[in-house]
């Protein structure tokens, strides 16, 4: 059993105890998004922790656009709920990567494809540069902004 689950049940537990209801709300909510994942295939299974850390880094996303929507439409008590449910589940994600560190992973996916096609890559070879680029940063790079920071570098 993914490490990060369980310590997920043990903060849930000691929310309750604590009586700390957006906590207990949002780790309960963050419990059925990683059990709805897990019965989602054709046979139930068992997330791994990287796995895990897709489901909160989709729950967290979806936190951070319905805030921005609320805000929009001039709602901002339920964006505040949304943004403090979106730090409970922060505390569980690794630290994004700094500008230097995505600017790094971008020219280290540059240079391997430069390398490989015999010339600095274009806009037309983005897809090879993002694939290596999403390779190096595993889960700790947003998409959106290693993809900004390719286009940069294009």
């Amino acid at each position: 059993m993914a490490e990060l689950k369980n310590r997920l049940r043990a903060d849930l537990t000691d929310a309750m105890k604590a009586q700390d209801k957006l906590r207990t709300a949002t780790l309960r909510m963050l419990l059925a998004a990683i059990q709805t994942e897990e019965v989602s295939g054709k046979e139930p299974i068992e997330l791994t922790d990287p796995e895990v850390l897709r489901v909160l880094a989709r729950e967290a996303r979806k936190r951070s656009e319905a805030a921005q929507i609320y805000i929009t439409n001039g709602r901002g008590e339920l964006a505040a709920n949304e943004r403090a449910e979106g730090s409970v589940i922060e505390e569980y994600l690794p630290s994004p990567l700094s500008e230097d560190e995505i600017a790094n992973i971008v020219n280290t996916a540059i240079a391997n494809v430069a390398e490989a096609n015999g010339a600095r890559p274009g806009p037309k070879e983005m897809g090879q540069v993002m694939r290596i680029a999403k390779e190096i940063a595993g889960d700790k790079a947003d998409g959106a902004r290693l993809s900004a920071a390719i286009k940069d570098r294009l």
